[in-house]
C-alpha cells in the first residue's frame, strides 16, 4: 500500500487515520512493533512532533502500546473491539450471552437469505467438525468448533458491522462460552440446534433458521442460570 502524504491542515489526525487503518487492515498486526520513526517521517512527511502526537493519541485509546526498552507495538486491531472489552468487564455475564445470541438470531436470518453456496459449504465444514469434535467427548474441542460454526454463520451475513460485533462479544465470552457448552450433551447437540440451524440455511428459510435459534437461546440461557447458581 503507499502511504498518503498528509496535507498541512489536519497532519495529526490525518497520520492517526492512516496508522488506524494500517493496523484495522491487518497490514500492521497485534504484538508487532510498527516501523521506525524515521522511516514513518519519510512515509508520512511530517515531522517529529507530529507523528510523535499522533501515535501519543493512539496509544491513549489503546490501539498502541509504548513500553521501556522494547518500543511501541500494536496491542489491539479495534477501537470498537476496546470499547466492547470494556463494557464486557463491567457487565453483567447473563447481560452479554443474551446480546451474542440476539445477534445470533439476527445473523441465522440473515445468512438464510444472503448466503452464498461457498459460505453454505463452509457452515456445513464447521458442522462436520462440530460433529467430530462431540463424537470425541473432548468438551474443550467442542466448545471451540462449535464457536467456530457459529461465527460461520454469522461470516454469512455479509455485513461487517455484524460480523465485528460478534467477533469481540465472544472473545469477551469466551470462558462463560466454554463453561455452559460443556454442560449441554452430545445429544442436545446432534437433534436440536446445528443440524437444524444448517438445513434452514441450506433451504433459505429464515424462519426456520430463528427458530432453532430461539431454542438454542432458551436452552443455553438455562444452562447458563443453573451454572451460576450452583
Amino acid at each position: 500500500m503507499n502511504i498518503k502524504k498528509a496535507s498541512r491542515l489536519t497532519l495529526v489526525g490525518q497520520v492517526t487515520g492512516q496508522i488506524e487503518y494500517m493496523i484495522e487492515s491487518g497490514q500492521w498486526r497485534v504484538g508487532e512493533k510498527i516501523p521506525p520513526e524515521p522511516e514513518l517521517m519519510v512515509k508520512f512527511d511530517v515531522s517529529r512532533n507530529t507523528l510523535r502526537e499522533a501515535v501519543q493519541s493512539l496509544v491513549h485509546i489503546g490501539l498502541l502500546e509504548t513500553r521501556q526498552g522494547i518500543g511501541t507495538t500494536v496491542k489491539s486491531n479495534s477501537k470498537l473491539g476496546l470499547v466492547l472489552e470494556n463494557e464486557i468487564q463491567k457487565s453483567d455475564l447473563f447481560e452479554i450471552l443474551e446480546v451474542r445470541l440476539g445477534l445470533e438470531r439476527e445473523a441465522s436470518q440473515l445468512a438464510a437469505i444472503k448466503r452464498t453456496d461457498e459460505d453454505l459449504k463452509y457452515i456445513e465444514n464447521c458442522l462436520d467438525d462440530c460433529k467430530i469434535a462431540a463424537a470425541s467427548n473432548d468438551p474443550y474441542k467442542f466448545t471451540q468448533k462449535d464457536i467456530i460454526f457459529h461465527k460461520s454463520i454469522v461470516k454469512a451475513t455479509h455485513n461487517k458491522m455484524f460480523i465485528e460485533l460478534y467477533e469481540h462479544i465472544t472473545d469477551g465470552l469466551q470462558k462463560s462460552i466454554d463453561e455452559v457448552m460443556q454442560m449441554r450433551s452430545k445429544g442436545t447437540f446432534e437433534n436440536e440446534l446445528h443440524i437444524d440451524l444448517f438445513d434452514a440455511i441450506k433451504n433459505r428459510n429464515p424462519q426456520l433458521a430463528l427458530d432453532s435459534v430461539n431454542e438454542y437461546l432458551n436452552k443455553s440461557k438455562k444452562a447458563f442460570s443453573t451454572m451460576m447458581n450452583d
